[in-house]
């Protein structure tokens, strides 16, 4: 059996919209049957955020979809616990995103591997940053 991997929502967005920003690396990860790919629930929420406010006018589908194309592209949602919740606001970090903050809390936690092109997430937590 392969390996739990929780994506960012970049990733996302990048795999979703079939974005050549998703390096060859990240691609093999997610396509790779073995691996278990997880998408936080934040990300559903700072997609629907980001489109609502216009920042991402291309993902009236994605919004209006959801649940079905994670489940076409065999994502797992990782949902958000109060205990994912509390590790996240006391972040010993200075970074202010809460998608972010939360994101890394999961990882935390529940020992995930985090595919991410952010730089944020290099505080100490298991992570892959693409080259």
């Amino acid at each position: 059996m392969g390996i739990a991997y929780l994506i960012d929502t970049h990733i996302l967005l990048w795999w979703l919209f079939d974005d050549p920003k998703l390096n060859s690396e990240c691609q093999d990860i997610i396509r790779n049957p073995d691996n278990r790919i997880l998408v936080s629930s934040v990300s559903a929420w700072e997609i629907a955020t980001k489109y609502r406010i216009g920042k991402l006018p291309e993902a009236k589908q994605i919004v209006e979809e959801y649940a079905q194309i994670l489940r076409q592209a065999k994502f797992i949602e990782l949902a958000i616990s109060s205990a994912h919740a509390l590790r996240a606001g006391s972040l010993p970090i200075a970074h202010r995103d809460p998608f972010d903050r939360m994101i890394m809390a999961q990882a935390e936690l529940e020992n995930l591997p985090v595919i991410t092109y952010d730089k944020a997430f290099q505080t100490g937590l298991i992570q892959i940053v693409p080259r």
